[in-house]
């Protein structure tokens, strides 16, 4: 069997000595949308920043890894360079740090020396006409003052100049308004279109199924209580749209 993919198996985790996963399994493969979806509280989140190596999520079972290589033996700076991008919920704003000068940066720090300032600006303006984002946000400090909708899509150019193996966004779609969730469904999709996006492997967790709407997913996972608990196809996300999560709940006997 191929290791490619990000391969999780048997993911235990624990936040302040309480058990929040009790035992993932679940693979996302290059080039594929994977959506994950659930109540609140039932540990979405928590499988997102097991993964990416935050101190506090203490991982106390199973494995993961990314294309072979174990995700859990890395420190959270090497496993962005194996190839793993988190878009945070609610990013952080940094007053002082101009835009550029952040991206630039964090390239550095995944792929060190690659590029100079000037090939590295031709890039950033080639991904932003990708993504349709106005030059004008080169230069804003990063997040400051922004907007919902332009925190999201400043995520999204952040991962199009990373070009991540795999890409993990956590209720990407939270706050935004319909026209803000459209714009960022398209970046995806730009991204997903691009020569360097074209094998990312998305993993979309998400409680409503809004973003949905605007990126299909290849598979779709429920997941409660700390465990996956039901996986189907993008009609299953078109079914908690009607019916909401208690008719899963009851169909397989988990508990919220």
């Amino acid at each position: 069997m191929s290791d490619q993919g990000l391969r999780i198996a048997g993911l235990r985790c624990s936040v302040e000595g309480k058990e929040i996963l009790k035992g993932i399994d679940l693979v996302v493969e290059p080039g594929k949308v994977h959506a994950l979806m659930g109540p609140n509280g039932s540990g979405k989140s928590t499988l997102a920043f097991s993964l990416t190596g935050h101190p506090k999520y203490d991982v106390t079972g199973g494995t993961a890894t990314l294309d072979g290589e174990s995700l859990l033996d890395l420190a959270a700076d090497k496993r962005a360079r194996a190839g793993l991008f988190l878009s945070f919920q609610y990013p952080a704003a940094i007053p002082g740090v101009k835009v550029p000068n952040f991206l630039f940066a964090a390239r550095q720090a995944v792929r060190p020396g690659e590029l100079t300032p000037a090939k590295f600006r031709a890039l950033l303006l080639e991904k932003m006409d990708v993504l349709g984002m106005d030059p004008s946000f080169l230069g804003r400090y990063l997040n400051d003052g922004f907007s919902g909708g332009e925190k999201k899509r400043l995520e999204m150019l952040q991962m199009a100049v990373l070009a991540p193996k795999y890409a993990i966004l956590d209720e990407t779609d939270s706050g935004l308004d319909v026209d803000a969730l459209k714009d960022v469904g398209e970046s995806v999709k730009a991204l997903r279109a691009s020569d360097e996006g074209k094998n990312t492997g998305f993993l979309i967790i998400t409680h409503y199924p809004r973003i949905l709407q605007h990126v299909t997913p290849d598979v779709v996972h429920v997941m409660m209580d700390g465990r996956i608990v039901k996986t189907g196809d993008a009609d299953l996300a078109h079914r908690i749209e009607r019916e909401g999560y208690d008719k899963i709940r009851e169909e397989v006997g988990a508990v919220a």
